[in-house]
Protein backbone atom coordinates (compact mmCIF):
# COMPACT_ATOMS: atom_id res chain seq x y z
CA UNK A 1 0.00 0.00 0.00
CA UNK A 2 1.65 3.18 -1.25
CA UNK A 3 1.44 6.35 0.86
CA UNK A 4 1.68 9.87 -0.58
CA UNK A 5 2.40 12.52 2.06
CA UNK A 6 1.06 15.97 1.29
CA UNK A 7 0.40 19.24 3.09
CA UNK A 8 -3.35 18.68 3.34
CA UNK A 9 -2.97 15.26 4.93
CA UNK A 10 -0.24 16.35 7.34
CA UNK A 11 -2.27 19.41 8.41
CA UNK A 12 -5.30 17.24 9.13
CA UNK A 13 -3.29 14.64 11.02
CA UNK A 14 -1.61 17.25 13.23
CA UNK A 15 -4.74 19.32 13.90
CA UNK A 16 -6.88 16.25 14.59
CA UNK A 17 -4.25 14.92 17.01
CA UNK A 18 -4.22 18.27 18.82
CA UNK A 19 -8.03 18.32 19.05
CA UNK A 20 -7.98 14.70 20.22
CA UNK A 21 -5.61 15.62 23.03
CA UNK A 22 -7.68 18.67 24.00
CA UNK A 23 -10.91 16.65 23.98
CA UNK A 24 -9.46 13.94 26.22
CA UNK A 25 -8.08 16.53 28.65
CA UNK A 26 -11.34 18.50 28.75
CA UNK A 27 -13.35 15.30 29.16
CA UNK A 28 -11.34 14.42 32.25
CA UNK A 29 -11.30 17.98 33.66
CA UNK A 30 -14.90 19.15 33.29
CA UNK A 31 -18.10 17.76 34.76
CA UNK A 32 -20.44 15.39 32.95
CA UNK A 33 -22.84 17.79 31.25
CA UNK A 34 -20.00 19.88 29.80
CA UNK A 35 -18.04 16.76 28.81
CA UNK A 36 -20.30 16.40 25.79
CA UNK A 37 -18.46 19.28 24.09
CA UNK A 38 -15.37 17.08 24.49
CA UNK A 39 -17.22 14.11 22.94
CA UNK A 40 -18.17 16.36 20.01
CA UNK A 41 -14.52 17.39 19.57
CA UNK A 42 -13.39 13.76 19.91
CA UNK A 43 -15.81 12.69 17.17
CA UNK A 44 -14.57 15.43 14.84
CA UNK A 45 -10.93 14.56 15.56
CA UNK A 46 -11.69 10.93 14.56
CA UNK A 47 -13.23 12.16 11.33
CA UNK A 48 -10.31 14.50 10.60
CA UNK A 49 -7.60 11.99 11.54
CA UNK A 50 -8.84 9.18 9.28
CA UNK A 51 -9.64 11.65 6.49
CA UNK A 52 -6.03 12.77 6.72
CA UNK A 53 -4.93 9.14 6.36
CA UNK A 54 -7.31 8.75 3.39
CA UNK A 55 -5.59 11.66 1.67
CA UNK A 56 -2.26 9.75 1.83
CA UNK A 57 -3.68 6.67 0.04
CA UNK A 58 -3.25 5.89 -3.65
CA UNK A 59 -5.66 2.96 -4.01
CA UNK A 60 -9.44 3.20 -4.01
CA UNK A 61 -9.98 0.19 -1.72
CA UNK A 62 -7.78 1.57 1.03
CA UNK A 63 -9.50 4.95 0.66
CA UNK A 64 -12.90 3.28 1.15
CA UNK A 65 -11.56 1.42 4.20
CA UNK A 66 -10.54 4.64 5.96
CA UNK A 67 -13.81 6.29 4.88
CA UNK A 68 -15.66 3.77 7.01
CA UNK A 69 -13.49 4.74 10.01
CA UNK A 70 -14.06 8.45 9.31
CA UNK A 71 -17.79 7.94 9.49
CA UNK A 72 -17.56 6.81 13.13
CA UNK A 73 -16.78 10.39 14.08
CA UNK A 74 -18.75 12.05 11.28
CA UNK A 75 -22.13 10.54 12.24
CA UNK A 76 -21.60 10.82 16.02
CA UNK A 77 -20.55 14.49 16.15
CA UNK A 78 -24.02 16.01 15.42
CA UNK A 79 -25.71 13.88 18.11
CA UNK A 80 -22.99 14.72 20.65
CA UNK A 81 -23.51 18.40 19.83
CA UNK A 82 -27.28 18.20 20.49
CA UNK A 83 -26.78 16.34 23.80
CA UNK A 84 -24.18 18.93 24.85
CA UNK A 85 -26.63 21.74 24.05
CA UNK A 86 -29.44 20.09 26.05
CA UNK A 87 -27.29 19.32 29.09
CA UNK A 88 -25.40 22.62 29.00
CA UNK A 89 -28.63 24.63 29.03
CA UNK A 90 -30.03 22.61 31.91
CA UNK A 91 -32.53 20.41 30.07
CA UNK A 92 -33.16 17.55 32.48
CA UNK A 93 -36.40 15.62 32.07
CA UNK A 94 -36.37 12.56 34.31
CA UNK A 95 -39.75 11.53 32.92
CA UNK A 96 -38.10 10.93 29.53
CA UNK A 97 -35.03 8.77 30.22
CA UNK A 98 -35.30 7.38 26.70
CA UNK A 99 -34.58 10.74 25.02
CA UNK A 100 -30.77 10.61 24.90
CA UNK A 101 -30.54 6.96 23.76
CA UNK A 102 -33.11 7.68 21.00
CA UNK A 103 -30.87 10.43 19.62
CA UNK A 104 -28.27 7.79 18.71
CA UNK A 105 -30.65 5.63 16.67
CA UNK A 106 -30.27 7.62 13.42
CA UNK A 107 -26.44 7.92 13.46
CA UNK A 108 -26.09 4.19 14.20
CA UNK A 109 -28.47 3.41 11.33
CA UNK A 110 -26.51 5.66 8.95
CA UNK A 111 -23.23 4.06 9.95
CA UNK A 112 -24.62 0.57 9.31
CA UNK A 113 -25.65 1.73 5.83
CA UNK A 114 -22.09 3.00 5.22
CA UNK A 115 -20.58 -0.31 6.35
CA UNK A 116 -22.90 -2.34 4.13
CA UNK A 117 -22.83 0.01 1.13
CA UNK A 118 -21.30 -2.58 -1.27
CA UNK A 119 -24.48 -4.65 -0.82
CA UNK A 120 -26.98 -1.92 -1.78
CA UNK A 121 -25.16 1.24 -2.97
CA UNK A 122 -27.63 3.42 -1.00
CA UNK A 123 -24.89 5.66 0.34
CA UNK A 124 -22.43 5.75 -2.57
CA UNK A 125 -23.86 4.74 -5.94
CA UNK A 126 -20.37 4.47 -7.30
CA UNK A 127 -16.83 5.63 -6.60
CA UNK A 128 -13.62 6.19 -8.57
CA UNK A 129 -10.10 7.50 -8.22
CA UNK A 130 -9.47 11.16 -9.09
CA UNK A 131 -5.91 11.65 -10.37
CA UNK A 132 -6.11 15.18 -11.81
CA UNK A 133 -4.87 16.86 -8.63
CA UNK A 134 -1.46 16.87 -6.91
CA UNK A 135 -2.41 13.63 -5.09
CA UNK A 136 -5.07 10.93 -5.58
CA UNK A 137 -8.56 11.66 -4.24
CA UNK A 138 -11.73 9.60 -3.88
CA UNK A 139 -14.53 10.47 -6.25
CA UNK A 140 -18.09 9.51 -5.30
CA UNK A 141 -21.58 9.51 -6.75
CA UNK A 142 -24.04 10.27 -3.93
CA UNK A 143 -26.80 7.82 -3.13
CA UNK A 144 -30.22 8.63 -1.51
CA UNK A 145 -29.05 7.88 2.04
CA UNK A 146 -26.05 10.17 1.61
CA UNK A 147 -28.57 13.00 1.33
CA UNK A 148 -30.27 11.70 4.48
CA UNK A 149 -26.93 11.77 6.28
CA UNK A 150 -26.26 15.39 5.22
CA UNK A 151 -29.75 16.50 6.27
CA UNK A 152 -29.33 14.74 9.63
CA UNK A 153 -25.98 16.47 10.24
CA UNK A 154 -27.32 19.94 9.36
CA UNK A 155 -30.55 19.43 11.32
CA UNK A 156 -28.79 18.30 14.49
CA UNK A 157 -26.17 21.04 14.34
CA UNK A 158 -28.85 23.67 13.84
CA UNK A 159 -31.02 22.13 16.59
CA UNK A 160 -28.20 22.28 19.15
CA UNK A 161 -27.33 25.83 18.09
CA UNK A 162 -30.95 27.00 18.44
CA UNK A 163 -31.24 25.41 21.89
CA UNK A 164 -28.15 27.28 23.10
CA UNK A 165 -29.14 30.57 21.46
CA UNK A 166 -32.72 30.59 22.74
CA UNK A 167 -31.57 29.80 26.27
CA UNK A 168 -29.01 32.61 26.44
CA UNK A 169 -30.38 35.16 23.98
CA UNK A 170 -31.11 37.58 26.84
CA UNK A 171 -28.42 36.40 29.27
CA UNK A 172 -25.64 38.52 30.71
CA UNK A 173 -22.43 39.32 28.83
CA UNK A 174 -20.54 36.29 30.19
CA UNK A 175 -23.08 33.77 28.93
CA UNK A 176 -23.50 35.71 25.67
CA UNK A 177 -19.75 35.36 25.02
CA UNK A 178 -19.96 31.62 25.67
CA UNK A 179 -23.00 31.37 23.43
CA UNK A 180 -21.34 33.18 20.51
CA UNK A 181 -18.17 31.09 20.69
CA UNK A 182 -20.13 27.84 20.91
CA UNK A 183 -22.35 28.81 17.97
CA UNK A 184 -19.27 29.78 15.98
CA UNK A 185 -17.84 26.34 16.78
CA UNK A 186 -20.82 24.72 15.05
CA UNK A 187 -21.85 27.21 12.37
CA UNK A 188 -18.62 28.18 10.62
CA UNK A 189 -17.66 24.60 9.61
CA UNK A 190 -21.23 24.01 8.40
CA UNK A 191 -20.89 27.06 6.17
CA UNK A 192 -17.72 25.58 4.67
CA UNK A 193 -19.50 22.25 4.18
CA UNK A 194 -22.38 23.96 2.36
CA UNK A 195 -19.83 25.48 -0.04
CA UNK A 196 -18.34 22.01 -0.52
CA UNK A 197 -21.67 20.29 -1.08
CA UNK A 198 -22.68 22.93 -3.67
CA UNK A 199 -19.21 22.77 -5.34
CA UNK A 200 -18.64 26.49 -4.71
CA UNK A 201 -15.45 25.97 -2.72
CA UNK A 202 -13.13 23.07 -3.60
CA UNK A 203 -9.39 23.62 -4.02
CA UNK A 204 -9.38 20.30 -5.85
CA UNK A 205 -12.13 18.02 -7.06
CA UNK A 206 -13.03 15.55 -4.33
CA UNK A 207 -11.24 17.47 -1.51
CA UNK A 208 -13.58 18.28 1.44
CA UNK A 209 -12.44 21.32 3.51
CA UNK A 210 -15.07 20.78 6.23
CA UNK A 211 -12.82 18.76 8.58
CA UNK A 212 -10.22 21.55 8.44
CA UNK A 213 -12.84 24.11 9.41
CA UNK A 214 -14.10 22.00 12.29
CA UNK A 215 -10.67 21.14 13.62
CA UNK A 216 -9.21 24.64 13.48
CA UNK A 217 -12.37 26.10 15.04
CA UNK A 218 -12.30 23.60 17.89
CA UNK A 219 -8.60 24.19 18.53
CA UNK A 220 -9.40 27.82 19.29
CA UNK A 221 -12.48 26.80 21.30
CA UNK A 222 -10.43 24.32 23.34
CA UNK A 223 -7.84 27.01 24.11
CA UNK A 224 -10.65 29.34 25.26
CA UNK A 225 -12.10 26.61 27.47
CA UNK A 226 -8.79 25.78 29.12
CA UNK A 227 -7.06 29.16 29.28
CA UNK A 228 -9.99 31.45 30.01
CA UNK A 229 -12.15 28.99 31.99
CA UNK A 230 -14.88 29.54 29.43
CA UNK A 231 -17.15 26.80 30.70
CA UNK A 232 -16.17 26.83 34.38
CA UNK A 233 -19.21 28.93 35.22
CA UNK A 234 -21.72 26.56 33.71
CA UNK A 235 -25.22 28.03 33.30
CA UNK A 236 -26.91 24.98 34.79
CA UNK A 237 -24.80 25.46 37.94
CA UNK A 238 -25.97 29.06 38.06
CA UNK A 239 -29.52 27.83 37.60
CA UNK A 240 -29.17 25.43 40.51
CA UNK A 241 -28.03 28.32 42.71
CA UNK A 242 -31.07 30.34 41.64
CA UNK A 243 -33.47 27.45 42.16
CA UNK A 244 -32.42 26.83 45.77
CA UNK A 245 -33.14 30.48 46.56
CA UNK A 246 -36.42 31.13 48.34
CA UNK A 247 -36.50 34.61 46.86
CA UNK A 248 -37.98 35.04 43.41
CA UNK A 249 -35.61 36.40 40.76
CA UNK A 250 -36.65 38.10 37.53
CA UNK A 251 -34.12 39.70 35.18
CA UNK A 252 -35.41 42.17 32.59
CA UNK A 253 -33.43 43.62 29.71
CA UNK A 254 -33.58 47.25 28.53
CA UNK A 255 -36.75 46.45 26.56
CA UNK A 256 -38.47 45.25 29.77
CA UNK A 257 -38.47 41.67 28.52
CA UNK A 258 -37.53 38.72 30.74
CA UNK A 259 -33.91 37.72 30.24
CA UNK A 260 -33.75 35.19 33.08
CA UNK A 261 -35.74 33.95 36.08
CA UNK A 262 -35.94 31.19 38.67
CA UNK A 263 -38.93 28.97 39.46
CA UNK A 264 -39.49 30.71 42.81
CA UNK A 265 -40.46 33.87 40.91
CA UNK A 266 -43.64 32.20 39.63
CA UNK A 267 -45.24 31.91 43.07
CA UNK A 268 -45.09 35.69 43.43
CA UNK A 269 -47.08 36.34 40.23
CA UNK A 270 -50.82 36.25 39.65
CA UNK A 271 -50.25 34.51 36.30
CA UNK A 272 -47.17 32.25 36.70
CA UNK A 273 -47.73 30.68 33.29
CA UNK A 274 -46.75 34.03 31.72
CA UNK A 275 -43.23 33.90 33.20
CA UNK A 276 -41.30 33.04 30.03
CA UNK A 277 -38.00 34.12 28.51
CA UNK A 278 -38.68 37.11 26.25
CA UNK A 279 -42.07 37.91 27.82
CA UNK A 280 -42.76 41.64 28.25
CA UNK A 281 -43.22 43.00 31.76
CA UNK A 282 -46.52 44.70 30.89
CA UNK A 283 -48.07 41.34 30.02
CA UNK A 284 -47.00 39.82 33.34
CA UNK A 285 -47.71 42.76 35.65
CA UNK A 286 -50.49 44.68 33.87
CA UNK A 287 -52.63 44.33 37.02
CA UNK A 288 -49.81 45.49 39.32
CA UNK A 289 -48.58 48.94 38.22
CA UNK A 290 -46.50 49.31 41.38
CA UNK A 291 -44.14 46.62 40.02
CA UNK A 292 -44.01 48.12 36.53
CA UNK A 293 -42.99 51.40 38.15
CA UNK A 294 -39.90 49.72 39.64
CA UNK A 295 -38.58 48.92 36.15
CA UNK A 296 -38.29 52.65 35.44
CA UNK A 297 -36.25 53.45 38.55
CA UNK A 298 -32.70 54.64 37.96
CA UNK A 299 -31.59 53.70 41.49
CA UNK A 300 -32.21 50.65 43.69
CA UNK A 301 -35.74 50.77 45.13
CA UNK A 302 -37.96 48.70 47.42
CA UNK A 303 -41.74 48.40 47.52
CA UNK A 304 -44.35 46.24 49.14
CA UNK A 305 -47.15 44.57 47.22
CA UNK A 306 -50.09 42.44 48.34
CA UNK A 307 -51.69 39.58 46.44
CA UNK A 308 -54.74 37.55 47.39
CA UNK A 309 -54.46 33.82 46.89
CA UNK A 310 -56.25 30.65 48.01
CA UNK A 311 -54.36 30.76 51.32
CA UNK A 312 -55.20 34.39 52.03
CA UNK A 313 -53.29 37.61 51.55
CA UNK A 314 -49.55 37.47 50.86
CA UNK A 315 -47.33 40.47 51.48
CA UNK A 316 -44.34 40.69 49.13
CA UNK A 317 -41.26 42.89 49.34
CA UNK A 318 -39.92 43.71 45.88
CA UNK A 319 -36.42 45.06 45.37
CA UNK A 320 -35.31 46.50 42.04
CA UNK A 321 -31.61 46.71 41.18
CA UNK A 322 -30.68 48.50 37.91
CA UNK A 323 -28.06 46.60 35.89
CA UNK A 324 -25.35 48.82 34.42
CA UNK A 325 -22.59 47.69 32.04
CA UNK A 326 -19.85 49.79 33.55
CA UNK A 327 -21.44 53.08 32.51
CA UNK A 328 -24.39 55.38 33.21
CA UNK A 329 -26.73 53.56 30.84
CA UNK A 330 -29.03 50.89 32.29
CA UNK A 331 -29.04 47.62 30.35
CA UNK A 332 -31.64 45.89 32.50
CA UNK A 333 -33.29 45.54 35.90
CA UNK A 334 -33.07 42.77 38.48
CA UNK A 335 -36.24 42.23 40.54
CA UNK A 336 -36.03 40.28 43.80
CA UNK A 337 -39.24 39.02 45.40
CA UNK A 338 -39.45 38.05 49.07
CA UNK A 339 -42.48 36.81 51.05
CA UNK A 340 -42.56 38.94 54.21
CA UNK A 341 -46.08 37.99 55.29
CA UNK A 342 -44.96 36.22 58.47
CA UNK A 343 -42.48 38.98 59.26
CA UNK A 344 -45.19 41.64 58.91
CA UNK A 345 -47.65 39.57 60.95
CA UNK A 346 -45.09 39.10 63.72
CA UNK A 347 -44.28 42.83 63.72
CA UNK A 348 -47.96 43.73 63.80
CA UNK A 349 -48.51 41.25 66.62
CA UNK A 350 -45.60 42.74 68.56
CA UNK A 351 -46.95 46.25 67.98
CA UNK A 352 -50.40 45.13 69.11
CA UNK A 353 -48.97 43.49 72.20
CA UNK A 354 -46.93 46.63 72.95
CA UNK A 355 -50.05 48.76 72.57
CA UNK A 356 -52.08 46.42 74.77
CA UNK A 357 -49.31 46.39 77.37
CA UNK A 358 -49.21 50.18 77.36
CA UNK A 359 -53.00 50.30 77.69
CA UNK A 360 -52.84 47.88 80.61
CA UNK A 361 -50.16 49.99 82.28
CA UNK A 362 -52.24 53.12 81.73
CA UNK A 363 -55.29 51.27 83.06
CA UNK A 364 -53.33 50.06 86.06
CA UNK A 365 -52.19 53.62 86.85
CA UNK A 366 -55.74 54.84 86.39
CA UNK A 367 -57.17 52.22 88.73
CA UNK A 368 -54.58 52.98 91.39
CA UNK A 369 -55.78 56.56 91.14
CA UNK A 370 -59.39 55.35 91.41
CA UNK A 371 -58.58 53.28 94.48
CA UNK A 372 -56.83 56.21 96.15
CA UNK A 373 -59.63 58.66 95.28
CA UNK A 374 -62.99 56.97 94.72
CA UNK A 375 -62.49 54.33 97.40
CA UNK A 376 -60.37 56.28 99.82
CA UNK A 377 -62.66 59.34 99.83
CA UNK A 378 -65.95 57.65 100.80
CA UNK A 379 -64.30 55.22 103.27
CA UNK A 380 -62.39 58.00 105.01
CA UNK A 381 -65.55 60.11 104.99
CA UNK A 382 -67.50 57.41 106.84
CA UNK A 383 -64.61 56.97 109.25
CA UNK A 384 -64.53 60.71 109.95
CA UNK A 385 -68.31 60.83 110.39
CA UNK A 386 -68.19 58.02 112.93
CA UNK A 387 -65.33 59.76 114.76
CA UNK A 388 -67.25 63.06 114.87
CA UNK A 389 -70.34 61.28 116.18
CA UNK A 390 -68.32 59.53 118.89
CA UNK A 391 -66.76 62.79 120.05
CA UNK A 392 -70.17 64.55 120.14
CA UNK A 393 -69.37 67.04 117.40
CA UNK A 394 -72.19 65.48 115.32
CA UNK A 395 -75.46 64.74 117.09
CA UNK A 396 -77.40 61.52 116.69
CA UNK A 397 -80.11 63.33 114.76
CA UNK A 398 -77.56 64.83 112.37
CA UNK A 399 -75.91 61.41 111.91
CA UNK A 400 -79.28 59.79 111.04
CA UNK A 401 -79.99 62.59 108.56
CA UNK A 402 -76.68 61.94 106.79
CA UNK A 403 -77.16 58.17 106.49
CA UNK A 404 -79.07 58.20 103.12
CA UNK A 405 -76.19 60.06 101.44
CA UNK A 406 -73.63 57.79 103.08
CA UNK A 407 -75.63 54.75 101.96
CA UNK A 408 -75.76 56.00 98.37
CA UNK A 409 -71.99 56.52 98.35
CA UNK A 410 -71.45 53.07 99.78
CA UNK A 411 -73.56 51.55 96.97
CA UNK A 412 -71.25 53.10 94.38
CA UNK A 413 -68.22 52.00 96.38
CA UNK A 414 -69.58 48.42 96.51
CA UNK A 415 -70.10 48.30 92.73
CA UNK A 416 -66.67 49.82 92.13
CA UNK A 417 -65.01 47.38 94.51
CA UNK A 418 -66.75 44.43 92.88
CA UNK A 419 -65.59 45.57 89.43
CA UNK A 420 -62.05 46.11 90.65
CA UNK A 421 -61.89 42.65 92.18
CA UNK A 422 -63.33 41.08 89.01
CA UNK A 423 -60.90 42.96 86.75
CA UNK A 424 -57.92 42.09 88.97
CA UNK A 425 -58.92 38.43 88.92
CA UNK A 426 -59.21 38.34 85.12
CA UNK A 427 -55.88 40.12 84.60
CA UNK A 428 -53.78 38.26 87.14
CA UNK A 429 -54.93 34.64 86.80
CA UNK A 430 -57.65 34.62 84.16
CA UNK A 431 -61.26 33.66 84.68
CA UNK A 432 -62.64 30.16 85.17
CA UNK A 433 -65.68 29.85 82.93
CA UNK A 434 -68.50 27.69 84.24
CA UNK A 435 -71.23 27.54 81.61
CA UNK A 436 -74.65 26.48 82.87
CA UNK A 437 -78.37 26.80 82.24
CA UNK A 438 -79.54 30.17 83.57
CA UNK A 439 -83.09 31.46 84.02
CA UNK A 440 -82.85 34.99 82.66
CA UNK A 441 -86.06 36.16 84.32
CA UNK A 442 -84.82 35.11 87.76
CA UNK A 443 -81.35 36.60 87.23
CA UNK A 444 -82.56 39.94 85.83
CA UNK A 445 -85.18 40.26 88.57
CA UNK A 446 -82.58 39.73 91.28
CA UNK A 447 -80.33 42.42 89.75
CA UNK A 448 -83.31 44.78 89.50
CA UNK A 449 -84.08 44.25 93.19
CA UNK A 450 -80.47 45.01 94.13
CA UNK A 451 -80.50 48.29 92.18
CA UNK A 452 -84.07 49.37 92.95
CA UNK A 453 -82.99 51.40 96.00
CA UNK A 454 -80.52 53.46 93.92
CA UNK A 455 -83.16 53.90 91.22
CA UNK A 456 -85.83 55.04 93.73
CA UNK A 457 -83.51 57.73 95.08
CA UNK A 458 -83.72 59.33 91.59
CA UNK A 459 -87.40 58.35 91.20
CA UNK A 460 -86.42 56.11 88.29
CA UNK A 461 -88.52 53.09 87.39
CA UNK A 462 -86.97 49.87 86.04
CA UNK A 463 -89.29 47.88 83.75
CA UNK A 464 -88.74 44.31 82.56
CA UNK A 465 -90.35 42.88 79.38
CA UNK A 466 -90.24 39.51 77.62
CA UNK A 467 -88.30 37.41 80.14
CA UNK A 468 -90.88 34.67 80.60
CA UNK A 469 -89.38 31.20 79.99
CA UNK A 470 -86.03 32.52 78.74
CA UNK A 471 -82.95 30.38 79.35
CA UNK A 472 -79.39 31.08 78.28
CA UNK A 473 -76.05 29.25 78.35
CA UNK A 474 -73.54 31.37 80.30
CA UNK A 475 -71.46 31.79 83.46
CA UNK A 476 -73.81 32.99 86.23
CA UNK A 477 -71.34 35.23 88.11
CA UNK A 478 -70.18 36.92 84.93
CA UNK A 479 -73.72 37.42 83.70
CA UNK A 480 -74.76 39.03 87.00
CA UNK A 481 -71.87 41.47 86.78
CA UNK A 482 -72.75 42.26 83.14
CA UNK A 483 -76.38 43.17 83.89
CA UNK A 484 -75.53 44.91 87.14
CA UNK A 485 -73.17 47.23 85.28
CA UNK A 486 -75.54 47.86 82.37
CA UNK A 487 -78.56 48.63 84.58
CA UNK A 488 -76.44 50.67 87.03
CA UNK A 489 -75.09 52.79 84.13
CA UNK A 490 -78.61 53.27 82.76
CA UNK A 491 -79.74 54.58 86.17
CA UNK A 492 -76.65 56.75 86.45
CA UNK A 493 -77.26 58.56 83.16
CA UNK A 494 -81.07 58.77 83.40
CA UNK A 495 -82.82 61.94 84.39
CA UNK A 496 -84.79 62.01 87.69
CA UNK A 497 -88.26 60.48 87.32
CA UNK A 498 -86.98 58.68 84.23
CA UNK A 499 -87.41 55.14 82.96
CA UNK A 500 -85.03 52.23 82.35
CA UNK A 501 -86.39 49.50 80.09
CA UNK A 502 -84.88 46.00 80.06
CA UNK A 503 -86.31 43.85 77.25
CA UNK A 504 -85.69 40.38 75.86
CA UNK A 505 -86.59 38.74 72.54
CA UNK A 506 -85.46 35.58 70.76
CA UNK A 507 -83.51 35.83 67.48
CA UNK A 508 -82.59 32.46 66.05
CA UNK A 509 -80.30 30.57 68.40
CA UNK A 510 -79.76 33.60 70.65
CA UNK A 511 -81.62 35.84 73.09
CA UNK A 512 -81.26 39.56 72.55
CA UNK A 513 -81.41 41.56 75.80
CA UNK A 514 -81.48 45.37 75.60
CA UNK A 515 -81.04 47.90 78.40
CA UNK A 516 -82.43 51.29 77.36
CA UNK A 517 -82.36 54.64 79.11
CA UNK A 518 -83.69 58.07 78.06
CA UNK A 519 -81.02 60.20 79.65
CA UNK A 520 -77.90 62.08 78.62
CA UNK A 521 -76.77 59.84 75.76
CA UNK A 522 -73.18 59.32 74.63
CA UNK A 523 -71.11 61.63 72.43
CA UNK A 524 -69.86 60.28 69.10
CA UNK A 525 -66.27 60.45 70.33
CA UNK A 526 -67.01 58.39 73.44
CA UNK A 527 -69.20 56.04 71.42
CA UNK A 528 -66.21 55.21 69.23
CA UNK A 529 -64.06 54.63 72.32
CA UNK A 530 -66.73 52.36 73.80
CA UNK A 531 -66.97 50.27 70.63
CA UNK A 532 -63.18 50.07 70.48
CA UNK A 533 -62.85 48.85 74.07
CA UNK A 534 -61.12 52.04 75.28
CA UNK A 535 -61.72 53.03 78.90
CA UNK A 536 -63.11 56.50 79.66
CA UNK A 537 -65.08 58.14 82.47
CA UNK A 538 -68.18 60.34 82.41
CA UNK A 539 -70.12 61.84 85.31
CA UNK A 540 -73.76 60.86 85.63
CA UNK A 541 -76.93 62.94 85.58
CA UNK A 542 -76.64 63.68 89.30
CA UNK A 543 -72.86 64.13 89.15
CA UNK A 544 -72.22 60.46 89.96
CA UNK A 545 -68.60 59.47 89.43
CA UNK A 546 -67.47 56.63 87.16
CA UNK A 547 -64.33 54.72 86.22
CA UNK A 548 -65.03 53.18 82.83
CA UNK A 549 -63.98 49.82 84.25
CA UNK A 550 -67.50 48.37 84.24
CA UNK A 551 -67.92 48.52 80.45
CA UNK A 552 -64.49 46.94 79.90
CA UNK A 553 -65.59 44.01 82.04
CA UNK A 554 -68.96 43.78 80.26
CA UNK A 555 -67.22 43.56 76.88
CA UNK A 556 -64.62 41.02 78.08
CA UNK A 557 -67.13 38.79 79.87
CA UNK A 558 -69.50 38.77 76.90
CA UNK A 559 -66.71 37.60 74.60
CA UNK A 560 -65.87 34.78 77.01
CA UNK A 561 -69.51 33.67 77.07
CA UNK A 562 -69.92 33.73 73.29
CA UNK A 563 -72.00 36.90 73.39
CA UNK A 564 -71.88 40.21 71.54
CA UNK A 565 -72.51 43.84 72.47
CA UNK A 566 -74.05 46.54 70.32
CA UNK A 567 -74.40 50.15 71.46
CA UNK A 568 -76.61 52.86 69.95
CA UNK A 569 -76.85 56.31 71.43
CA UNK A 570 -77.79 59.89 70.67
CA UNK A 571 -76.84 62.81 72.85
CA UNK A 572 -79.79 64.19 74.79
CA UNK A 573 -82.07 61.25 73.89
CA UNK A 574 -80.51 58.27 75.68
CA UNK A 575 -78.71 55.01 74.93
CA UNK A 576 -79.50 51.38 74.13
CA UNK A 577 -77.09 48.58 75.08
CA UNK A 578 -78.05 45.28 73.42
CA UNK A 579 -76.34 41.97 74.10
CA UNK A 580 -76.85 38.58 72.47
CA UNK A 581 -76.37 35.31 74.38
CA UNK A 582 -76.69 31.67 73.23
CA UNK A 583 -80.02 30.05 74.05
CA UNK A 584 -79.82 26.98 76.28
CA UNK A 585 -80.69 23.85 74.29
CA UNK A 586 -81.73 20.76 76.28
Amino acid sequence: MDIVLNGYAITLLISSTIVLGFSLYIGLKLEESVKWIAFTMLSLSIWGFFYGIELTQTEIQSMLFFTKLEYIGLVMAPTCWVIFALKYTGFEDKTKPWLYPVLFILPVFIYLIVLTNPLHQLHYKSNWLITKGPFPLLGIEKGPLYIVQVIYSYAFYFLGTIVIWKRFEFANSHFKLQTRLLILGGFFPLFINILYQTSWFRPYEGLDMTPYAFLFTYIFLAIAILKFNLLNLKPVARDKILEVMNRGVLVFDHRKKIADFNLAAKKFCLHPEKILIGQHAEIIFKERPEILGLLDQMEPSTRESRINGPNGETIIKIESVPIKDGGPLISGVLLLFDDITKEIQINEKLKKQATELQQLNDLKDKFFSIISHDLKGPVFGVKELIHLTQTGLVSEEEFIAMLPEVSKNMEHVAILLENLLAWTSSQLRGEYLQLQKIDLQKLITSQKNLLDRIAKEKLIEIELFGFENTWVKADKNMLELIFRNLISNAIKFSKPQGLVKVTCQSEGAKHKICVQDFGLGISEENLQKLRGGISFTTRGQSNESGTGLGMLLVKEYLEKNGGTLKVDSKEGEGSVFCIELPIWVD
